[in-house]
């Protein structure tokens, strides 16, 4: 192996390390605030990462309005965790803008998850898949 493979190798075992530590945390503060996805696939690739609290679907048949409103009515906090596609930020922009004050605090998981991830995915349910990729060093998809 050359330099820059080992280097890359490095690389990987850090974005997966760090990807890691990031969910172990939004473990923690899924205990007590929900998590909003998109779908079903994110909510089960969440599952997956370990998060064992409520996880609430955006695509329940219901408007972005109405769905913010149940939000609100219910929790002080949530977790806004959708993809960074161009629908999931156009998404995430609309459910923002109508959950002022509940998701700031919170908002920091997912642009380091965008970040870590890269271009290489940009939606929730590649994470477990990309972590295992990253930690095995594999230079291809599975």
């Amino acid at each position: 192996m050359n330099i820059q493979r080992n280097g890359q190798l490095t690389d990987n075992m850090e974005r997966a390390s760090r990807l890691r530590e990031i969910f172990e945390t939004l473990c923690e503060r899924n205990k007590d605030f929900p998590v909003i996805v998109e779908g079903k696939r994110d909510a089960i690739a969440l599952r997956e990462l370990g998060l064992q609290g409520e996880i609430l679907m955006l695509h329940s048949g219901q408007s972005i309005y109405d769905f913010c409103e149940e939000i609100s009515e219910k929790f002080h906090r949530v977790i806004i965790l959708l993809d960074w596609d161009e629908k999931g930020e156009s998404l995430n922009k609309a459910l923002c803008r109508h959950l002022n004050g509940q998701w700031e605090e919170f908002s920091a998981f997912r642009e380091l998850i965008k970040i870590l991830c890269q271009k290489e995915i940009q939606d929730i349910e590649g994470i477990p898949k990309l972590i295992r990729r990253l930690e095995a060093n594999e230079t291809g998809w599975q």
